[in-house]
């Protein structure tokens, strides 16, 4: 470990050996990443400079994807500026760019340990062979379109052999960036599509050929480069690189002093600036991953050093930072992308997402105070607690100006590609007021580089998910998926919701969240709108599922993400942020049968404050029960109490919700001597039933 961070700083050092060490550190994470092999043959202590042989062939390599990873950044801004594009050369070119990009900063075989000469020029060459037919297959898709925009056109059989190996590589890109699960699908979509017709029963149809399939998936607008990768393009790239700009620039910085200052006087401390910082930057970002790395390795060492259980703390994070998403006004890019699919207008969907984000989070504090309150932990000592100065409120501005910017462009009437425009420039340039930034303009190259790569996820993963959608049309096994769950279901729109929500959290492990909220609710958001619900409500509940599977076991990113920071067992980890964030997955199933916790549809104040209260004791009650706490230790039948309670609470039959309302109020209107059980007020929790 000592090696590779002397390694990573004499990197830093060498790029920008002017920059203090702050800004120095915050520049290592916008690197595209040298091999393990590619550090061990540099020439250099220091700079690792070129030389002849593999290491000078790779840093070429780097170079090339750092200058492919700007030129997306760039491209992606200024298509939130300039508008649509030429759609036969614009959507190809940006996911092949995203594709070579993926390929060279996940080398074929890279996890080889010792790495050897040979196995290295033999996965050179294989990238190389693999970037050379991801090129040829995207640029003979614009020569292909030209030609069908000027006559009828045959497709030929190199057209259709050169369309299935652009797939072949796109399928092994996602497979470096997010493992194997959605390439399975993705390659079992395409195996059916060419063989289903052999198939029995539901399944068979009427067959397709080769090229009929490719005319679809690759050259058509109904596959890779379809709908939802130009939406993607259009709307999101923009905000992927304005939630970069904001963390390289160090917005982030301002941010989590202000939650610290803002949550010392509370007894979770630390953990409650933790869930505020990380809530508004994951709204800014978009990426689980990056908003626990970048607030986590701050706010989890604090956790610690207040008494929490280092599963606990990184947990905490963990949860916090994957809820970022679900927080308007940006909710990660999501609001524009459902506002784009719904039609409905994006003040719509911002005010739709803001009571269940509240509770959301508001369990998140609950959950906290309770295990802080049974682990004997004190507020921080007024003496230690940060105050906020004049230069911190306006330091705040680099966080806070960009989102009113969004916000006001909105209100005017413009588009949403035009406020995330207004607002990455906004960020750039309240960037360089910090001298930091200014010493090193070095800095905002990294960013792009950074920002371009994020881009390039979210481009691969879409244009897989394209793989999918196209075989679904061609075939029409979307339609005969949405027949067999809905008569499944027998109209049972409950039925339709595990199903549903089961569908999101497998493809959405260890993807990014928007492209997984894409292919469920494009095939399985019309069987629960037949079923009854509401169309927005069915979109925010995928939506909701596909964030939740960032902290879901097996996979769980988020939690695995925090683990190392926390110095704790990543599967532990993984089950303290799911056990905190189970209120996150009963919101969705409420605002599907009561939509006015969306604050959409007919109102009634009397319902809305019924749902509402309910919710709150259920979630007051759920989170003592599950810790065994309430004003001292609960024993088993008080702690079954509770939990029974908190379930019923969530069933949205109104005449038991106010029976059972009635019941949690006296509950907790009980002295706190009958309902705890004698025990230490400051044994660890870590030690006791419901510990961490």
């Amino acid at each position: 470990m000592r090696a590779g961070s002397e390694s990573a700083t004499a990197r830093t050092r060498c790029i920008a050996p002017d920059l203090p060490n702050r800004a120095a550190a915050r520049l290592e994470p916008y690197r595209l990443p040298l091999s393990r092999h590619a550090r061990s043959r540099a020439p250099g202590p220091e700079c690792g400079g070129m030389s002849a042989g593999p290491f000078s062939l790779r840093q070429a390599a780097l170079f090339v994807a750092a200058a492919l990873s700007v030129a997306v950044a760039v491209q992606s801004v200024w298509i939130a500026y300039s508008g649509p594009w030429d759609i036969a050369f614009g959507r190809n070119m940006l996911v092949g760019a995203a594709v070579v990009i993926a390929l060279i900063t996940n080398p074929a075989f890279n996890t080889i340990h010792p790495p050897s000469r040979a196995g290295h020029m033999a996965a050179t060459a294989l990238d190389a062979v693999l970037i050379a037919v991801i090129v040829a297959a995207c640029i003979r898709f614009t020569q292909v379109e030209h030609l069908m925009e000027g006559a009828f056109y045959f497709f030929t059989p190199l057209d259709a052999w050169l369309a299935l190996a652009g797939c072949a590589v796109l399928l092994e890109a996602t497979r470096r960036l997010f493992g194997l699960p959605i390439v399975i699908i993705a390659a079992l979509a395409l195996v059916y599509c060419l063989f289903g017709h052999v198939l029995p029963g539901f399944l068979n149809h009427a067959g397709v050929n080769l090229s009929r399939a490719m005319e679809n998936v690759w050259y058509g607008f109904q596959g890779v480069f379809g709908m939802p990768t130009g939406v993607v393009i259009r709307v999101v790239l923009v905000f992927v690189v304005f939630g970069v700009v904001l963390e390289g620039t160090g917005a982030s910085d301002a941010l989590i002093r202000a939650s610290v200052a803002l949550t010392g006087g509370t007894r979770g401390g630390p953990a409650h600036s933790a869930v505020v910082a990380s809530a508004m930057f994951g709204s800014m970002s978009g990426s689980v991953t990056a908003n626990v790395v970048g607030s986590g390795s701050f706010t989890i060492p604090m956790i610690k050093r207040r008494g929490f259980p280092a599963a606990t703390a990184g947990g905490i994070e963990a949860a916090a930072s994957t809820g970022g998403q679900i927080v308007p006004p940006v909710m990660g890019a999501a609001a524009f992308l459902m506002a784009d699919l719904t039609g409905e207008l994006y003040t719509t969907i911002a005010l739709a997402a803001l009571v269940p984000a509240l509770f959301y989070y508001g369990s998140l504090f609950a959950a906290i105070s309770v295990q802080a309150s049974a682990s004997g932990i004190q507020p921080v000592p007024a003496e230690e607690r940060v105050k906020l100065t004049g230069r911190d409120y306006i330091a705040s501005l680099h966080f806070a100006l960009p989102i009113l910017a969004i916000v006001t462009v909105l209100v005017m009437g413009r588009s949403p590609a035009m406020a995330g425009f207004v607002a990455v420039v906004l960020a750039l340039g309240l960037g360089l007021f910090k001298r930091d930034n200014r010493r090193s303009l070095k800095l905002y190259w990294d960013i792009a580089a950074k920002a371009g790569r994020a881009c390039a996820s979210i481009l691969v993963a879409v244009g897989c998910i394209g793989i999918i959608l196209g075989v679904l049309n061609l075939t029409g096994l979307g339609l005969t998926f949405a027949s067999v769950i809905s008569s499944f279901s027998d109209t049972w729109l409950f039925g339709s919701l595990l199903v549903t929500a089961f569908a999101c959290l497998v493809p959405g492990m260890g993807m990014p969240t928007l492209p997984a909220y894409l292919i469920i609710v494009l095939v399985l958001g019309p069987v629960m709108t037949k079923l009854g619900a509401d169309p927005l409500a069915v979109h925010m509940f995928v939506f909701y599922f596909g964030v939740l599977s960032a902290i879901t076991p097996p996979v769980a990113i988020g939690a695995f993400a925090a683990a190392p920071i926390a110095q704790s067992n990543p599967m532990r980890t993984a089950f303290v942020a799911l056990r905190l964030a189970l209120v996150g997955f009963i919101i969705p199933f409420i605002f599907i049968y009561e939509p006015q916790l969306l604050l959409i549809g007919p109102f009634d104040p009397l319902s809305f404050a019924r749902v509402c209260i309910a919710l709150a004791l259920s979630i007051w009650l759920l989170n003592t029960g599950l810790a065994g706490y309430a004003a001292g230790r609960l024993g088993l039948p008080m702690q079954a109490l509770r939990l029974a309670l908190a379930v019923g609470l969530v069933i949205q039959v109104p005449m038991l919700q106010y029976a059972l309302i009635l019941a949690a109020l006296a509950l907790l209107a009980l002295p706190g001597r009958l309902v705890a059980r004698a025990a230490p007020a400051t044994e660890p929790l870590s030690q006791t039933k419901g510990g961490t």
